[in-house]
């Protein structure tokens, strides 16, 4: 992926904030016989080095928690002050797409330009949201919210893959939505890739088994190609719902156990992927 020895290194956090029990139906397009009760995390995921601070999605709050019946933990903004930051640290937040579950709380960050992809508001706010398949994701309030926000001139907008910062991109994948990007950025051990809703779990990108909230399914499967391709290893990758995160990779700190974890350190177990059958279709 080019000479990165220059570049700047980010540290990488996820942030857990809420939870969800739900059916492997609910989670795999082609489900499964057993139907078994499984875990779906909601995170968000702070960037920072010596000079830059990030923020990647937003998360929800509790009403919409509760409308949407998961089990709602704390607010993203109060996770981060934990964290010894206050919402006017974050001039920049990248949305990876307009789901309930990423763009709530725009509100907690007065200061921030919110970065997305051409294409997320487009759908976001066109024809196919006469469909409730196609809306349903979505909440009416966020999506006003992110229109009040291009008015005021604090959205920045790109068309496919663009440099955020050096060391930090921004690639549109589509599938799960028609402008879903996913964010490459580089690290003390390498290039990493917060995958998103590109790969709700590792299971999505292992087997190529695509999530069955879809706005095109090729598109999904080629784009597991591409987020390996973007990657220095499958241990670079991080699903944007996986609860294995939480267990594979070092706690913050001791106070944060089981809120946040270090993705730009080490993973405490191998989760190497078998991936042969998406390296067929990257090299078609």
């Amino acid at each position: 992926m080019g000479n990165s020895t220059c570049l700047p290194k980010f540290e990488v956090y996820a942030l857990k904030f809420a939870y969800k029990i739900s059916k492997y139906t609910e989670r795999f397009l082609e489900g499964d016989p057993h139907d078994l009760d499984v875990s779906t995390f909601y995170y968000v995921w702070l960037l920072r080095n010596s000079s830059k601070i990030f923020l990647v999605d937003t998360g929800f709050d509790a009403n919409v928690a509760k409308e949407r019946n998961r089990i709602f933990e704390d607010t993203p903004i109060n996770i981060l002050k934990l964290m010894g930051f206050n919402q006017y640290d974050f001039d920049d937040v990248i949305i990876t797409h307009l789901h309930n579950d990423h763009a709530g709380m725009l509100s907690d960050f007065p200061s921030a330009k919110f970065h997305l992809q051409d294409a997320e508001i487009k759908y976001a706010t066109g024809r196919h949201m006469r469909s409730n398949l196609f809306r349903h994701p979505y909440d009416i309030e966020h999506i006003a919210e992110t229109i009040k926000l291009v008015y005021a001139d604090r959205v920045k907008f790109y068309n496919g893959d663009a440099v955020i910062s050096p060391g930090l991109s921004v690639h549109h994948i589509g599938g799960h939505t028609m402008g879903l990007q996913v964010v490459r950025v580089h690290t003390n051990r390498g290039w990493i890739v917060l995958a998103s809703d590109a790969s709700h779990f590792y299971q999505n990108i292992k087997d190529i088994r695509p999530h069955p909230i879809v706005f095109n399914v090729a598109e999904m499967v080629e784009g597991y190609a591409k987020i390996i391709q973007l990657a220095d290893s499958v241990n670079h990758i991080i699903p944007g719902h996986d609860p294995l995160v939480m267990k594979i990779y070092p706690d913050t700190s001791v106070d944060l156990k089981g809120v946040s974890v270090r993705l730009d350190l080490d993973p405490i177990e191998d989760f190497s992927l078998c991936l042969t059958e998406v390296k067929k279709i990257e090299n078609k």
